[in-house]
């Protein structure tokens, strides 16, 4: 039987809002809009119930393509024949979605977020699909698109409208990620205030604190928000992992390592986000001398575990990072051949995450090895990819610092003297850009 749809002034709402959609639906819709517990669950058990359930089959379609859960594919084909069986019009709203999830699935993620975004133009109060497609967005690195898809939607969206903190949440987000800090941060202060346990808009405002260079604000108001957010969230290890910048920020590398002991290294969850934000964490400290090689061999180990054939380029660079500074040369190499090797000119048609994982990879194992200027040659061949790694702004930054690093090390003045004043221009209050200043007067004398 093909679902109803709740009609309204503005059209369709979503494939979710059924009238008599189950409380269980509506309650894994707000897990997987807030990062929140395990929506995998809840919709399980709505299928369980009603293994029809178009709505439900939409949402778990939505949930795997959102996290990118390749070793879910068996069941989001289960779904699509669902959809498929229950709505035999191509054009009811189930069915784009599941046009849309197939395309995914068939590994063209950009197509996927074409046709997520095309249900957002006749249909702009559909939340699930404006959640997938600003995953998608951000898995592409296509910041314009992070931001100016929710800006589209907006204009039809009231503060009473139920989720309406949800798409703030998204909004501030796509502004961050554009350099629009102060809106940013605005947007995402009006979705707390509209609900003050939201993880998505407290991360928001972290992204911006941190993008200014305000350590110790950004600090304080981790330890304010931390109920929240430390315990039963997607956020929980990620804004932890902020906490330790804002500490490596204001030069204290000490409790930076004593958030990775305590909330990162021992959290409950293990997979490649979690592991990528403790690779990043732990590179960031050796590149600061600080001693983490058996950390580094602790974390290879629970990367050995992971199933890395067929996982995006960044979670793989993360995982060769933890190789290399553990010294696991052979494990790096094995991950590394796997890779796809892309072309990295402008002009290349492969994804950007996809082009600079290699050359980045070589880089690392470069740079842990000491050969700082091969390091460098690498980087220099693929900056104009590195703010498209397939993380945010903050995270493509630990290509620049290895990259400022690097050339601090090969004694290259002149690029250093380059990539410091950047840097110093950025965020000039902060203690690592004045380190990296006096480093660079070190090396000034004998090399200019």
């Amino acid at each position: 039987m093909e679902e109803a749809i709740r009609l309204d002034a503005a059209g369709p709402a979503t494939v979710g809002a059924d009238i008599k959609s189950p409380p269980r639906y509506e309650h894994a819709l707000e897990l997987l809009l807030k990062h929140c517990g395990n929506p995998l669950v809840e919709i399980e058990r709505v299928l369980a119930n009603d293994p029809q359930n178009v709505s439900g089959h939409c949402l778990r379609a939505a949930l795997i393509v959102c996290t990118d859960a390749v070793a879910a594919r068996s069941s989001l084909a289960e779904s699509l024949a669902a959809i498929e069986a229950a709505c035999p019009d191509a054009q009811n709203p189930a069915r784009r979605h599941a046009a849309a999830a197939q395309a995914w699935f068939n590994g063209d993620p950009a197509l996927a977020v074409d046709r997520y975004g095309a249900i957002l133009i006749d249909w702009p109060h559909d939340i699930l699909a404006l959640v997938v497609a600003h995953a998608l967005d951000f898995r592409l690195g296509d910041r314009r698109m992070l931001r100016n898809r929710v800006a589209r939607i907006l204009p039809k969206w009231e503060a009473t409208t139920p989720h309406y903190a949800s798409v703030l949440a998204m909004y501030a987000f796509g502004l961050e990620e554009n350099g629009q800090y102060r809106r940013a941060e605005k947007i995402a202060r009006r979705a707390l205030a509209l609900d003050p346990r939201h993880p998505g808009a407290i991360h928001v405002i972290v992204h911006v604190m941190e993008m200014q260079g305000r350590a110790r604000e950004g600090l304080a108001f981790l330890a304010a928000t931390e109920p929240v957010w430390v315990e039963g969230t997607g956020f929980s290890v990620h804004l932890a992992w902020h906490r330790a910048l804002f500490h490596l920020d204001t030069d204290n590398p000490n409790s930076a390592l004593a958030v990775y002991d305590a909330q990162i290294a021992n959290a409950r969850a293990s997979d490649m986000s979690v592991l990528a934000d403790a690779s990043a964490l732990l590179w960031r400290l050796q590149l600061r001398n600080i001693r983490v090689r058996e950390r580094c061999r602790i974390l290879a180990d629970r990367w050995e575990m992971q199933a890395l054939a067929g996982a995006r380029p960044f979670y793989v660079v993360h995982a060769i990072m933890a190789f290399a500074a553990a010294g696991r040369r052979a494990a790096a190499t094995r991950v590394f051949n796997a890779l796809p090797h892309a072309d990295t000119s402008c002009a290349s048609p492969s994804p950007p995450e996809e082009a600079l994982a290699p050359p980045l990879c070589e880089a690392l194992l470069a740079f842990a090895c000491g050969d700082y200027a091969v390091c460098v040659e690498r980087l220099i061949r693929v900056r104009h990819l590195a703010d498209r790694c397939g993380g945010s702004l903050a995270q493509c930054d630990l290509i620049h610092l290895t990259f400022t690093e690097a050339a601090l090390r090969a004694r290259k003045a002149r690029l250093a003297s380059a990539l410091v004043a950047e840097r110093a221009a950025q965020k000039p209050a902060s203690r690592i850009n004045r380190l990296l200043q006096q480093r660079l007067q070190m090396i000034m004398p004998a090399t200019a």
